[in-house]
């Protein structure tokens, strides 16, 4: 009988323990609501803040809400600036802007973002005359030019895939090359079309973390044209160009060109609001979303709702829970920081500067919890809205991980889905969102995301169209998984 008594409390408290709740927790979690996090969402893609694009007066805007609502909630700032402290880390950019991109070849004359596509990082203010020489499809062409034979040299290639374009820099670095020429696109009407894709991309400016330096001289010139610009340049067609280029003899031209570009400075913030935690204050948490977007094209605002206005919303919405907590006498074991960061559209350049130039130390960083984009339904998931991928959590910790596990199995119960933690996930998304300058640092993390769809990066993401049950149900969880990490005895362990 006291055997079988023994197994029952064993058995018992093995179910407590998978099923284990904490009622604070879930009390405080109550006040996350879909109606909050609507009304934050409205502001932050009001036209009046025009798409948040990085160091414009728009996501001047957006900063400013965020700190207001940081001060309501009581928390402290904590960056140290000019004899007092203020919510905004603020850091200068360098700005650039490609001014006047052109290739001359006798009388035809091509124009970046009209007839010419411009993807290297060389500029020139004065027009250069060099030599061409054509040697054949680009899938051989990085092979060709190693033995140094093209050095200083323009080089002429063909290329029908455009996927292959925006890295073609990078496989010319180290060949000496002066330059690329590439006849790009099955046709001049093919060529064209992605021409418009990229428009914005190719005359946009560009932002970069001031310490980075000048890379005005790194790597080749590298021109896009349409394959119909053969004939302009070496007076004969491509496909005549590709009968001869097995010859012992490539075909050579001459042609000029040009890449002018300014440079400025400017100056951007991320937005940090501190919550002293108790006896364990010493060690914090970072939760962590982008406020910025992609600002304006013309008349048209990027209003960014899903990206990532969603994340945002959640960080101030789990600041507020976590502060209500603290004020009933429930604050956090550990110090939270909330931060939202300024640049990741630009190049994860917020997160880049604050873990370059962190307020608190890293060392005592006990994880980063990121939220990136939790407001929609991908195509994988519509016939259930109740998922979030997660990306990252046992990639330097398993008691992250398992952490997050049971965080989920508790309280929330969502499908987990791990596609994009793979290794070999040929979307790298695991590379491309705040938290990994945190990962980078050997801090353990979470990076939280709904995955991509057809409004992703463009004007039409917007408020109406986020599922907000979905959107709270993903905030209750980093908020519960947050409650877990800020409150259990030991940090989490580093793998």
């Amino acid at each position: 009988m006291i055997q079988k008594f023994s197994l029952f409390v064993l058995a018992l408290v093995i179910s407590l323990a998978a099923f284990a709740q904490d009622k604070k927790a879930i009390k405080i979690s109550k006040t996350i609501t879909k109606e909050d996090l609507y009304a934050r969402l409205e502001v932050l893609t009001s036209d009046s803040l025009e798409g948040r694009e990085t160091a414009t007066e728009g996501q001047r805007m957006a900063a400013a809400f965020i700190a207001a609502q940081f001060k309501q909630y009581g928390l402290v700032p904590i960056v140290f600036e000019a004899q007092s402290m203020s919510y905004f880390q603020r850091f200068p950019l360098q700005k650039s802007q490609w001014t006047d991109v052109y290739v001359k070849a006798g009388a035809t004359k091509l124009e970046n973002g009209t007839d010419l596509l411009y993807f290297g990082a060389a500029s020139t203010s004065n027009e250069v005359t060099a030599e061409v020489v054509f040697i054949g499809d680009l899938a051989q062409a990085s092979g060709i030019v190693k033995n140094g034979a093209f050095k200083n040299k323009i080089v002429a290639v063909r290329s029908q895939d455009s996927r292959s374009w925006t890295s073609i820099r990078r496989q010319f670095a180290e060949a000496d090359v002066r330059g690329l020429l590439v006849f790009g696109g099955e046709s001049d009407g093919q060529f064209k079309t992605v021409v418009g894709r990229y428009k914005n991309y190719i005359t946009a400016s560009r932002l970069s973390l001031s310490s980075e330096g000048d890379s005005s001289n790194e790597g080749p010139f590298v021109f896009i044209v349409s394959p119909d610009a053969a004939k302009g340049v070496f007076g004969r067609s491509i496909e005549e160009l590709m009968a001869s280029a097995s010859g012992a003899e490539q075909p050579m031209a001459s042609i000029s060109f040009k890449a002018e570009r300014t440079t400025e400075e400017v100056i951007t913030e991320n937005v940090l609001g501190f919550l002293e935690g108790t006896d364990k204050k010493d060690e914090v948490l970072v939760v962590t979303a982008h406020y910025d977007h992609l600002g304006k094209r013309d008349d048209v605002i990027y209003h960014g709702a899903d990206d990532d206005g969603s994340g945002t919303s959640a960080v101030l919405e789990i600041a507020q829970a976590f502060s209500e907590a603290k004020r009933k006498g429930n604050g956090p074991r550990r110090s939270i920081l909330f931060m939202t960061v300024t640049g990741e559209e630009k190049g994860l350049l917020g997160s880049e500067y604050y873990t370059d130039h962190p307020v608190l130390p890293l060392s005592k960083t006990v994880a980063n919890l990121n939220i990136d984009m939790i407001g929609r339904v991908d195509d994988a998931h519509l016939d259930n809205e109740n998922y979030i991928y997660v990306i990252g959590s046992d990639k330097l910790s398993q008691d992250l991980h398992q952490l997050s596990e049971k965080v989920n199995k508790d309280y929330t119960n969502l499908a987990l889905d791990y596609t994009y933690n793979d290794e070999n996930d040929p979307n790298r998304f695991y590379y491309r969102s705040d938290h990994y300058n945190f990962a980078k640092n050997n801090v353990p993390i979470i990076f939280y995301f709904n995955g991509v769809h057809a409004d992703y990066h463009r004007p039409t993401d917007t408020i109406e169209k986020i599922a907000f049950d979905k959107m709270t149900a993903i905030t209750k969880l980093v908020f519960f998984t947050a409650w877990e990490v800020a409150n259990r005895e030991e940090r989490i362990k580093l793998d």
